[in-house]
């Protein structure tokens, strides 16, 4: 293994030095470089932007699988790199019992026919929620997991790199401001030879036998002059206060300005290499948290593609629900007689804006027929009325539709046809005419124009 103690060593004192900055700054004891406001928003914005983006990834995912078990099985697979297993839905499993229940029951009977029906419509409403389940997941949920792992982790490395640049350049800056000060101060202490006289006197024995006529050269420069040369006799200096100390220290006066200068200029440049270091990660990080901004328009163009596959999903069930309801309908009318189809329960709500119940309403009423009763019965009223001279109006068809019988028309999605009311028909049901032909045709698929 490749140890380096010096790197180490390095490492841990820049840790530590980062450590205390940072704890400086937390306690108010040190400046802390300020970002500007356009910085601090695009911060805030990219935080408010994963929070929510989390948020809307585990509800997606509850709606898609409500299964909290199927989550975190799908969740293991998924992080282990292998193809999750085919899940049977909900409607599958309940089709599956259906027609068991109808073979062990009669397929023949009644009720067995009906289970029968039943639960192929359930079949192909689990088939259209696999691929809902299915296109939601491609097309939603994996940009937005793709943006937690792999954009974002991106940005929290960079954030915390120029967190790091920050604290560096702080650090610099207070060792900078220190190093000035002490600098400052060592320029106002005296020298040594303006204090030293304060600072010193001689012991009694040696002013006694010492004066300035015995000795051939200054009392400030009392020394062995030469070997063999003139000696002073022995004295030695008291100390008159703790002052003698800072003197002893003034001594190197010049050295230590001189070291307080090179550290002054080793603290500037530090510091200007903290500051090239900070601003350029800075651009770095500015960089990416911009680009929050196409994130945006990338999870845009997906909502609009979950949104469009939700929409054909419950388009899809509502058809089979409406096909099985017209089935049962002529079933009942074969067991129980006298039974009218479309008037035992209302459809269910439409896709469109516009709801049946308020579209029926705003049609007007003719009154040229007394009812509807039978389907033989309303395909000949169907063929004697003629259409009013006002109250008609233009529909646009949504969906395509298979007339079930001839009192019913046939339907092409995006087509024009004319609609109207009759008095006695269910409120779900419109009087449609398109060229030479008129039939009843379902509300639910059309959406009435002005």
């Amino acid at each position: 293994m490749d140890f380096n103690m010096k790197k180490l060593a390095s490492d841990a004192g820049i840790f530590f030095t980062r450590a205390v900055q940072f704890t400086e700054e937390k306690f108010g004891q040190a400046e802390k470089t300020e970002l500007d406001a356009h910085f601090e928003n695009l911060l805030a914005r990219a935080d408010s932007t994963k929070n929510w983006t989390e948020r809307i990834l585990r509800q997606t995912e509850v709606l898609l699988q409500p299964n909290p078990s199927a989550r975190v099985e799908e969740f293991l697979y998924e992080k282990l790199d292998r193809k999750v297993p085919s899940r049977v839905t909900n409607g599958e499993l309940l089709a599956q019992y259906m027609a068991e229940a109808a073979s062990e029951l009669g397929a023949t009977t009644p009720y067995g026919k009906t289970l029968l029906k039943v639960s192929e419509a359930e079949k192909r409403l689990g088939a259209a929620e696999r691929d809902f389940i299915h296109t939601a997941s491609i097309s939603f949920l994996t940009p937005l997991r793709n943006f937690l792992e792999g954009d974002w982790k991106t940005i929290s490395k960079e954030r915390r790199l120029l967190q790091n640049r920050r604290l560096d350049l702080d650090a610099c800056k207070a060792r900078l401001k220190k190093a000035k000060a002490a600098e400052a101060k060592a320029t106002t202490v005296p020298d040594f030879q303006e204090t030293r006289p304060r600072n010193y006197i001689l012991s009694a024995s040696a002013s006694a036998t010492l004066d300035d006529t015995s000795c051939p050269l200054p009392r400030a420069e009392w020394k062995e002059k030469q070997p063999g040369g003139w000696r002073p006799p022995c004295f030695f200096l008291l100390p008159l206060s703790p002052s003698v100390t800072q003197a002893r220290g003034c001594l190197s006066l010049p050295e230590d300005r001189k070291l307080w200068n090179d550290e002054v200029d080793k603290a500037e440049q530090e510091l200007r290499v903290a500051q090239t270091e900070f601003d350029r990660q800075a651009e770095v990080t500015r960089l990416l948290l911009e680009g929050i901004s196409s994130t945006h328009v990338n999870h845009l163009r997906c909502l609009h593609e979950f949104v469009k596959s939700q929409t054909t999903y419950y388009a899809q069930c509502y058809r089979h629900m409406l096909d099985l309801q017209k089935q049962l309908g002529s079933s009942q009318g074969a067991i129980f007689p006298g039974t009218f189809v479309g008037t035992t329960e209302p459809a269910s709500p439409p896709l469109s804006t516009t709801s049946p119940t308020t579209a029926a309403a705003t049609m007007p009423v003719v009154p040229t027929v007394a009812g509807l009763a039978t389907s033989g019965e309303a395909a000949l009223c169907l063929e004697e009325v003629a259409p009013p001279a006002s109250g008609t109006r233009k529909a646009r068809v949504l969906y395509d539709y298979e007339a079930a019988d001839s009192s019913e028309l046939a339907l092409l999605a995006d087509e024009l046809i004319t609609v109207y009311s009759l008095p006695g028909m269910d409120p779900d049901w419109l009087i449609g005419e398109r060229g030479n032909k008129k039939g009843k045709v379902p509300v639910t698929y059309l959406e009435l124009l002005s």
